[in-house]
């Protein structure tokens, strides 16, 4: 029995251009199998490009890469057998309920059980409490940790979360956060993509930095610091932060089952 790669993801030389746009321009990495890969980078930097081969979704135009131990190029049925993708904006049926969505991907999949794959997942995403109301009256937090919890239907073992928190409130990010944190603690892979610093600084167990096509550092945050001159110590007064307020307000309902949000239909607040 063939053992699987240390690397989930392999990446080399990749480039792809866009009529005269070259928005990659030979990128390379790796992420190890379990661990949360964040790529870094402004608007236009080609994140979304490099998930979107690695999902298959779009070919390169050079350099090699596979997923899984498969080629995405020669074997990509393989490699959308053992991956999931969610985009930037929760794709999830409004009119159906939490539960009613994931029942209906399970189904679609042709799984055994889907009430009860439906029902981990509800418990594993803290939605359980609301897993019977329509969709249309989640908060953001919630349809974006629904989103997740469909991706995972079928235990992909590595997951493309593009931008996740793209558009979401302070107590919605740090649901998310805590769902991403869970996906690598089952063992699954996570490759995101984030123009949030604090987003990457977070969730990830190594951060590359993507500018004009290239990846121009890739290390732990860790390896990423050291990288500036030693810190001075100085003694200030530290001001609390709009978030520290914001949350110290709020309070931990995020927690909660329902997110804690004011529900109101179709609102990211």
């Amino acid at each position: 029995m063939a053992t699987q790669p240390v690397q989930a993801i392999h990446v080399q030389g990749l480039e792809k251009s866009y009529k005269k746009v070259q928005a990659l321009r030979g990128v390379d990495f790796d992420v190890e199998r379990g661990s949360i890969f964040a790529l870094l980078g402004s608007n236009g930097a080609g994140k979304t490009t490099v998930v979107r081969i690695l999902s298959t979704l779009l070919k390169s135009d050079a350099g090699r890469a596979s997923v899984n131990g498969f080629d995405v190029a020669t074997q990509s049925a393989d490699v959308r057998g053992s991956i999931s993708l969610t985009g930037q904006f929760a794709a999830v049926d409004e009119i159906l309920s939490g539960r009613e969505n994931l029942v209906l991907i399970a189904h679609l999949r042709h799984l055994t059980d889907p009430g009860t794959i439906a029902d981990d997942l509800l418990d594993r995403f803290s939605l359980t409490d609301a897993a019977a109301r329509r969709v249309s009256t989640y908060s953001g937090g919630m349809r974006r940790r629904l989103d997740i919890a469909m991706s995972l239907v079928g235990n992909p073992q590595v997951i493309f979360l593009d931008e996740p928190t793209t558009g979401l409130d302070p107590e919605a990010r740090i649901e998310v956060w805590q769902a991403v944190k869970k996906l690598a603690a089952h063992g699954t892979t996570v490759l995101l993509t984030t123009h949030y610093l604090d987003e990457a600084e977070q969730l990830a167990d190594r951060i590359a930095i993507l500018r004009g096509g290239r990846i121009v550092v890739n290390g732990t945050l860790l390896e990423l610091k050291q990288m500036l001159p030693p810190a001075k110590v100085e003694y200030v007064e530290k001001q609390p932060t709009l978030e520290d307020v914001f949350l110290a307000i709020v309070g931990n309902d995020h927690q909660d089952g329902d997110g804690g949000h004011d529900h109101n239909a179709g609102t990211n607040e």
